[in-house]
Order: C-alpha cells, then structure tokens, then sequence
C-alpha cells in the first residue's frame, strides 16, 4: 500500500469513527437491506425448489411418443377441382417403430439423464360392482424407478410389477375397496383383460394420478392394449430441467417423434416461476437502492459538516485525488462492514426458518448468494459515495478555511 492510500485510509476510518451515530445507523441499514436480500432470495428460491420437486416428481421431463397422425387426402386427377373439409384425424394407440434400437440412442444424448419405454392406455379397474376408469401403464420397474420414484411413495407393499401383478394409487385402492392381496379385474376393451394381485399401493400426492394410474408388468400391459412387443411412449429425465424444452426439440428432430417438456405441459407452473423471479430480483434491486440513498445521504451531511475539515487538508497539500478517495473508501467500508452483518443475519434466519419453522420446505442457501449480496453492496456503497466524493474533492481551500 503506498502512502497515498495509506493516507486516505486514515482520514476515512477517522471520520467514520468522529461521526459514530450516523455511522451506526447507515450500517445498521445496509445490514437489514442485505440481510432481507439474502433472506428472501433463499426463501423464494427454496419454494421454487419446491414447487419444481413436488411437479416433477410425478411426471417426466420429457414424454417422447410417435408423430401426430395427419390426413393426406388422395390426389386430384389433372385440370379437377378438388374441395376439402377435413377433421383432424383421431390419433390411435400405436408403438413407437423400432423401438429397441432408438432407446440407446436417446440414452446417449447429451444432457439425458435417464430414459424409461412404457406402454400406456385406458382401461376400467373392476372389482365385484365397483368400476372405475384407470390408466393402464406397463414399466420396466428398474428402469422406471429413475423417472418416478414410486418407491419412495409407497404406502403399503413393494413395487416390482410382475405378470400377475399390479401397484396401484390409493385413492383407487380406497374406491374400490381394495388392499394389499386384493384382486382387481383390468379391461381395456375388446375383450381383453387380466385379474391381478395388488401387491402395492402408492400414493403420489396427486389426486388424478393416485385414483387413475395402474401399474403393470409391461409385457402383460402389452397384451392387454393389443401392443405386443411394442411401447406407447418413452419417459426421460434430463440434467438441467430448465434446459428439457431445446433437449425436447433436439430430440423431435433427429428422431421425428414428438416430444414434449415438463415446461410446455406445465406452461402456468413456468410464468408463476418466472413472476416469483421477477418479483424477487425487483426487490433486490429496490433495496439495494434504498442502501445507496441511505449512504448517498450520510455521506454528504458528512461532507457538509467537515468542509473546514476538507479544506485544511487541501491546503495542507491533500490532493484531489486523494480527497477523493477518502470518501469513495468509506462508502465501500460502510457496504462491506453493513453486508457482512447483514449476510450474518440473513443467514440466521434461514437457520431459524428451516430449524423452527412450519416444515413445509427447506430452504437452501446457494453458495454465491452472500458473495454476490456483498459484492452487490459494497458496490452500491462505492457509487453511493461518488456524488459526495466529488463534491468535497472539487472544493477551493481557501473558501472551505472560511466556511463556518
């Protein structure tokens, strides 16, 4: 450090300690500005973290079936006018073509994490009178686990689909009267069913999936929608779930298939994240702004009330440079010092939050939010002090002696 600085250092720390009330109260501000920035973008992000678990974790990232089937009217004999009112084809249940040799290629793409075949369709659970409408989903467990933990969600019994066997939701199993041992008839139409030992029960935490999705060996669900050997649809998780919309585009055109993200089937759940976003970055920065008032303000009651200060050491051969600096340098100690304390703050009430508060979510704390935060303030606090700085360093010596 050379004796410039040094110098201006001094002269900083000294007024900062003659004026330790207002000192104080600027620091006590920049430590609730941060600490609130802190606070509630670890909330916000931990209830986004949330909300994103809670979807997800019934659904895949990417649903992968075949192409919409479309018209492809006849063509018209030369010189004939041909007039055209179509409805949009019905799209039948059908299997995704060469379905073995694809999977691989999609398990080797870059950001796939996990890619699972399954063959689904509609069907009716019966048991004595009772009916109800399900959907029938044929899975190779081991590899359907890595999609959605059913697991992890069971209530009752395991989850190993075997022919002969079914897991269902709950809330079926509740309609229907049923529980573990319990036989359920599976019709789906044509004359084809199969009567199955429960040997699970799940509860997803989704009412329309926990009333509705049946679980099979996927052999025996081929069977049952008149599939054999064939799969309706392949399920994939991705890395980055922000990134399952262009992964989803890539993969409709290098395979023709159509592909859908978690983030097109859940467009309201993305602009609510989006909103949540927003919202929280507009406080931030309006906080941060109430920080850089609050220093702008001190700093230039400071300035005004040492002007006989400023201008003896002007005259004393005190540069503008260095005059400069004095105060730029307390506007950056006033934001390092007030964001440390705040970080400390904000910190202790995600600790109280995820320690004694309603347990509804765990926030965590990403590891670059209180650098950024004291980075942000300390900034905000440099650019605070520059209208101040400049103020005092532009002064004449002679009429700032004279000022009373």
């Amino acid at each position: 450090m050379n004796a410039a600085a040094w110098l201006a250092g001094t002269i900083a720390i000294r007024f900062l300690r003659q004026s330790r009330a207002q000192t104080l109260v600027i620091l006590v501000g920049i430590a609730v500005g941060v600490s609130v920035i802190v606070f509630i973008r670890a909330l916000i992000g931990g209830l986004q973290a949330n909300i994103i678990e809670r979807t997800l974790g019934t659904q895949a990232h990417i649903a992968i079936s075949p192409a919409d089937e479309i018209n492809r009217p006849a063509a018209a004999p030369p010189g004939a006018w041909r007039l055209l009112l179509e409805d949009k084809r019905a799209q039948r249940l059908r299997s995704i073509d060469d379905w073995q040799r694809l999977q691989p290629a999609l398990e080797a793409l870059s950001g796939i994490r996990a890619v699972s075949p399954l063959v689904s369709g509609p069907g009716f659970g019966r048991r004595g009178e009772a009916r109800a409408s399900v959907a029938i989903l044929g899975v190779q467990p081991e590899r359907y686990q890595h999609i959605i933990p059913v697991h992890r969600h069971l209530r009752e019994g395991v989850f190993r689909p075997a022919p002969g066997e079914v897991a269902i939701g709950s809330q079926l199993a509740q309609d229907l009267g049923l529980r573990l041992g319990g036989k359920l008839r599976v019709e789906a139409g044509d004359g084809r069913d199969a009567v199955l030992t429960v040997t699970g029960i799940f509860e997803l935490g989704v009412r329309e999936l926990d009333s509705r999705y049946v679980y099979l060996d996927m052999k025996q669900a081929q069977a049952l929608l008149g599939l054999p050997g064939g799969v309706t649809r392949f399920d994939a998780t991705v890395d980055d779930i922000f990134m399952a919309r262009e992964i989803a585009q890539r993969i409709e055109r290098l395979a023709g298939l159509k592909a859908e993200s978690w983030m097109q089937t859940n467009a309201e759940l993305l602009n609510a994240l989006r909103s949540q976003t927003l919202a929280t970055t507009m406080i931030s920065v309006f906080v941060a702004l109430s920080v850089a008032i609050g220093i702008a303000s001190v700093l230039a009651v400071s300035v005004t009330q040492r002007t006989r200060e400023i201008g003896i050491l002007r005259a004393m051969g005190t540069t503008r440079r260095q005059m400069l600096g004095v105060f730029l340098l307390q506007g950056a100690v006033l934001g390092l010092i007030g964001s440390l304390a705040g970080s400390l703050v904000g910190l202790g009430l995600t600790w109280a939050f995820n320690t004694f508060g309603p347990r509804l979510f765990y926030i965590p704390l990403p590891p670059g939010l209180i650098p950024a935060a004291m980075a942000i303030a300390t900034l905000s606090g440099v650019l605070a002090a520059s209208a101040p700085a400049w103020r005092a360093a532009s002064m004449d010596p002679a009429e700032a002696i004279r000022y009373v």
